[in-house]
């Protein structure tokens, strides 16, 4: 099919059509009290087109009536369910109340707008419509319907050729006219400055929630996955009963702890409006060391100072610092010998996870992994910074957090 036959065969070009047109009840309704529809004359039609105007900007300022305008718009004037063209794009055309000034004469000028190209598009339609029947009826061998045509006797087939053309030509009218109603709406009845902010906003609050999550399940499952690993491989290469006892044991607390925090992040995701329950905070950091020292490394802990004291925020995403920490080490160095210190001083929280160095050493400055970036994000959203990289023959991840 041709590519200007296409708005033929599209819905969505008759409702807008009929969008249009719906335009024009309020000025035609304006005309029937004055000048009135006898025989109007061209000075007549430009009253029709100016008396409604004020009326449009009067009714424009009620903030409720964007919502409406928004909502017609949306359902008329842009692809959806209706059409038979797939457009999932956002339309860009708002629903809400108007907030400010500029939105109701953005309103009101929609309004107008709207009054004035459904009276032009009703009287082409007529005017075309008209001549389509005039046409069929000089068709039919009826003279006194040829309108403004000259009739000519033994030429019906000429006029049935001809009748179909006004009609192809209002629908292409028709929906060009609603093509620019619709880049009109999303200009004049489309989001404002501040809900296009308060949109931003509300996208980067659900990009940092997905990346919450997905950290929380990095650090969860990988930290379970390594130890359940390390541990598994140091009770084969044992071969000694008890140790494997006390491997299968660690693994078992493991996963159950694994699984307890991927409930809590699937209770998130689901949004069922329960709590998610609490993430385990630094004073609980004895629990990661035993699991460490479970897989064989030897864990040196030092730690000053009163963890429970310790603000929510800053404990839980310590506790998961150190989490990750713990895991790179067992992941990328194996059962070693750790050090770990933990200090409060003069406000600050202090971290440090140290470990010899693996064969080959890694490349300070490189930035690690996802493990070692998410740590550096949660430092730096709370104000901190962490550091990593080879320090006297050894790893060093430091972490300075400010309480």
């Amino acid at each position: 099919m041709p590519g200007f036959l296409l708005p033929l065969t599209r819905a969505v070009t008759y409702t807008r059509w009929l969008h249009v047109l719906v335009g024009a009840i309020v000025p035609f309704a304006c005309a029937m009290v004055y000048p009135g529809l006898s025989n109007p004359s061209p000075r007549d039609w430009l009253l029709v087109a100016v008396l409604p105007i004020p009326l449009a900007l009067a009714v424009g300022m009620v903030p409720s009536i964007r919502h409406a305008e928004g909502l017609q718009a949306r359902l008329m004037l842009f692809p959806g369910p209706h059409a038979r063209v797939r457009n999932d794009e956002d339309p860009g055309v708002s629903t809400v109340f108007s907030a400010s000034w500029t939105d109701r004469a953005r309103t009101g000028g929609w309004l107008v707008l709207r009054l004035e190209a459904g009276l032009a598009l009703a009287l082409v339609t007529n005017t075309l419509l008209t001549l389509a029947l005039s046409l069929a009826g000089a068709a039919a061998g009826e003279p006194g319907l040829a309108g403004p045509l000259p009739y000519v006797s033994d030429a019906g087939w000429i006029h049935a050729l001809l009748a179909p053309v006004p009609v192809l030509v209002l629908i292409v009218v028709a929906a060009g006219a609603g093509a620019l109603m619709a880049q009109a709406a999303r200009r004049l009845l489309g989001p404002s400055v501040k809900e296009r902010l308060a949109e931003l906003e509300e996208r980067t609050e659900q990009l940092l929630e997905r990346n919450e999550i997905a950290r929380e399940l990095h650090d969860t499952l990988g930290h379970a996955l390594t130890l359940a690993v390390v541990q598994a491989g140091a009770a084969r290469a044992a071969g000694d009963p008890d140790f494997t006892d006390r491997a299968l044991e660690a693994i078992e607390e493991t996963g159950r702890a694994a699984l307890e925090d991927l409930d809590r992040v699937l209770r998130v995701l689901r949004e069922t409006g329960q709590p998610a329950g609490a993430r385990p905070a630094l004073d609980e950091a004895g629990r990661l060391l035993d699991s460490a020292r479970s897989s064989g490394a030897q864990v040196d802990a030092e730690v000053t100072g009163p963890l429970e004291h310790l603000p929510g925020p800053i404990s839980r995403e310590a506790y998961r610092m150190l989490q990750e920490a713990l895991t790179n080490v067992l992941r990328h160095a194996g059962p070693v010998r750790i050090g770990v210190r933990i200090a409060i001083e003069t406000a600050r929280l202090r971290l440090e996870v140290r470990n010899p160095l693996p064969d080959p050493a890694p490349v300070a400055g490189t930035g690690g992994g996802r493990g070692l970036r998410g740590i550096c994000e949660r430092a730096a959203l709370l104000g901190g910074e962490a550091k990593a990289g080879q320090h006297g023959g050894h790893w060093l991840l430091y972490v300075d957090l400010p309480l």
